[in-house]
């Protein structure tokens, strides 16, 4: 009776850290894709801002400078960690607002077509990487806490699992705005 015990125990404790670690890869696993969510807006950014850069080059030539920053912003956005490409998008999202005064300045690009649509795009696009960032925290803050409360504390370290990094808002970001009339 007393080994029977034992093994119930045993097959008990064993089935727990099954639990436990399938839980962990689980929640591991929805943050790593929605790191990948980040990556595919990043990228379809990516790709619309060529479009823009022509359409804007055809009316203002003389902006070159500014082309220049946006290519410079747009080849740092696909290399490195997440964290480091949406650093890099964060600055690209800074030179773009650039492009969109620079626009405000030409009526005839204001009203072009392709300009517009692609105006319309890449703030579709920026509103698709933000709802993924948010994605991705909360999908951080679900494993960072699994892996921190008791009793899984105690064998995801064992394990192997850490902590991932939260995408935070830049300085620029979290800036006051002024507003003047």
């Amino acid at each position: 009776m007393p080994g029977l015990i034992a093994l119930v125990i045993i097959v008990v404790l064993v089935g727990i850290i099954v639990a436990i670690y399938n839980g962990l890869i689980t929640k591991r696993n929805r943050v790593q894709e929605a790191a990948s969510d980040i990556d595919v807006q990043l990228k379809r950014r990516y790709d619309l801002i060529p479009n823009l850069v022509n359409t804007v080059k055809g009316y203002a030539t003389h902006e070159r400078e500014l082309f220049e920053k946006v290519t410079a912003a747009r080849a740092g956005m696909m290399t490195g960690s997440t964290g480091e490409r949406i650093k890099a998008s964060n600055e690209l999202t800074e030179t773009l607002k650039s492009i969109f005064a620079v626009a405000e300045a030409y009526p005839d690009l204001k009203a072009n077509q392709n300009f517009l649509s692609l105006q319309a795009e890449l703030t579709d696009t920026q509103d698709k990487i933000m709802a993924s960032q948010r994605f991705y925290n909360s999908n951080v803050r679900d494993f960072n806490t699994a892996i921190q409360v008791f009793p899984t504390n105690l064998f995801a370290s064992v394990l192997g699992f850490k902590e991932f990094e939260f995408i935070e808002a830049t300085t620029t970001e979290t800036a006051n705005v002024e507003v003047k009339f």
